[in-house]
Formats: C-alpha cells, sequence, structure tokens
C-alpha cells in the first residue's frame, strides 16, 4: 500500500489532541496505543518524523465525526473516545468467554 499525504496539523489540532490528553495522566497509555494503532508503518522515514495519523485517515475520522475534514475535535470527545478505547481495551482474555 503506498503512503498517503504527509501528514500536516494545525496548532488548533495538535492543542486540542495534547491539551485533552495532558490533563488526564490515567489515559496517557491509552492515547499512546491509539496512536500507535493510526500511525502509518514507518512513520520515522518521513518528516515530521512523529507517529501521526495518515491525513487522509484524520480527515476520514473528523468526516465522520463532525461532518467537515477540517473539523477540529472537541477536548470531551478526545477524552471519551480514550475512555472508550480503554474500556474495550482486550485484557488477553477471550472474547468468545469459552475455553478455546
Amino acid at each position: 500500500m503506498e503512503p498517503g499525504p504527509a501528514a500536516r496539523y494545525t496548532g488548533r489540532e495538535l492543542a486540542a489532541l495534547t491539551g485533552a490528553v495532558l490533563r488526564r495522566p490515567d489515559l496517557w497509555w491509552t492515547a499512546l496505543g491509539a496512536l500507535r494503532r493510526m500511525a502509518p508503518g514507518a512513520w520515522w522515514r518521513t518528516p515530521p518524523h512523529l507517529p501521526l495519523p495518515d491525513r487522509r485517515l484524520w480527515e476520514f475520522r473528523m468526516v465522520t465525526a463532525y461532518g467537515r475534514p477540517d473539523a477540529v475535535p472537541d477536548r470531551h470527545d478526545v477524552v471519551t473516545f480514550l475512555e472508550w478505547c480503554r474500556s474495550t481495551a482486550d485484557t488477553g482474555g477471550s472474547r468468545t468467554g469459552g475455553n478455546g
């Protein structure tokens, strides 16, 4: 798969995401996991050398959540998303509840 366009995020986007996470130390590991899952492979090879989601993925997420590709996520929504990620994380147990 060919990599998408380089991630370019506005200061407003980065401030919204960073501010929401910094206020919740209990979500730091969850946020890192979510970032890791959204980051493209070999993200360190292309500027800005940060594990930021592909811009097309980010815009798709913003359209599905807010109806606009240029939307900036609300801090409350970021925290709610991370809490959901944490609550649905696989803890190593079977999803079916069986022994197999």
